[in-house]
């Protein structure tokens, strides 16, 4: 079994409800090592409204990704706690991991038959899903016939197949250019709005961090700590080059800066 197919089976409906002043996430006290390696996470404590969108930032390496995949299930915290109440999340990868012999539709479908949509439903789902991501008429085909931003909106969607109200990116949008990047923002935006859905989104980017994020919270280098935090005051919709994006973005890049020479290896 792919670490594709443990997360989408991962996730189960949404009948619960819960209250409304529950965390959507919970991390308290999440300390991660690998065998006898170095900690990567140290003590790390977060709390993540529902509907929130959180944007994780820091330097390369320094836990983002593994606090990330602890939080959806796909490795054990050494140590401390992390509480997904209600709903187990789903995940969105840097790349969009799709099954290359599936149309665009019938890799949605996956999702829905692992969460177990009756057959009759799924191809109906699957059609409203690309749309909400504004892929009509593109479910025949193949990922080889779909750009890479076609193809991340098709991840997007399997990702909403599963039902689950948090949504957890790790860089999604990374290897993309500029333009469909900022495309993408938009659109991610207008649909974590319609479906209600809480973010945590991993970027090294700050830019894309201060376009996207209600919050942004910054990790410093390994081991990876919550060093600051910062809520951003900015109306929706937002454009990454406005002046107030702009200056958020150099505030939080002057602390960015300040964690990695903390942690730099002098040269002689």
């Amino acid at each position: 079994m792919t670490v594709l197919d443990t997360v989408l089976r991962r996730s189960p409906s949404l009948d619960d409800v819960l209250d409304a002043d529950t965390p959507a996430v919970s991390v308290r006290g999440l300390t991660k090592r690998f065998g006898s390696g170095p900690i990567v996470l140290d003590e790390v404590s977060l709390e993540v409204r529902q509907g929130e969108f959180v944007c994780l930032l820091g330097a390369s390496g320094c836990g983002k990704s593994t606090l990330l995949n602890v939080v959806a299930g796909l490795d054990a915290p050494t140590a401390g706690e992390v509480a997904v109440p209600g709903h187990r999340p789903s995940l969105m990868f840097q790349e969009p991991a799709l099954f290359p012999w599936l149309t665009a539709a019938q890799n949605v479908e996956m999702a829905l038959r692992l969460r177990g949509v009756r057959k009759a439903e799924r191809k109906e789902e699957a059609q409203r899903l690309l749309a909400l991501v504004r892929l009509e008429g593109s479910g025949g085909k193949r990922p080889h016939e779909l750009s890479g931003g076609m193809r991340q909106r098709v991840a997007l969607a399997r990702a909403l197949a599963q039902d689950s109200k948090v949504l957890l990116m790790d860089e999604p949008f990374a290897a993309l250019d500029a333009i469909t990047r900022d495309v993408l923002h938009d659109e991610l935006t207008r649909i974590s709005r319609e479906v209600g859905a809480t973010v945590v989104f991993v970027t090294h980017n700050v830019r894309e961090a201060v376009r996207l994020g209600d919050r942004v919270v910054l990790l410093s280098s390994r081991p990876g700590r919550v060093v600051r935090e910062f809520a951003v005051d900015i109306p929706q919709p937002r454009r990454i080059e406005s002046p107030e994006v702009a200056a958020l973005s150099v505030e939080i890049t002057d602390h960015l800066r300040a964690e990695i020479r903390k942690h730099a290896v002098p040269t002689r």
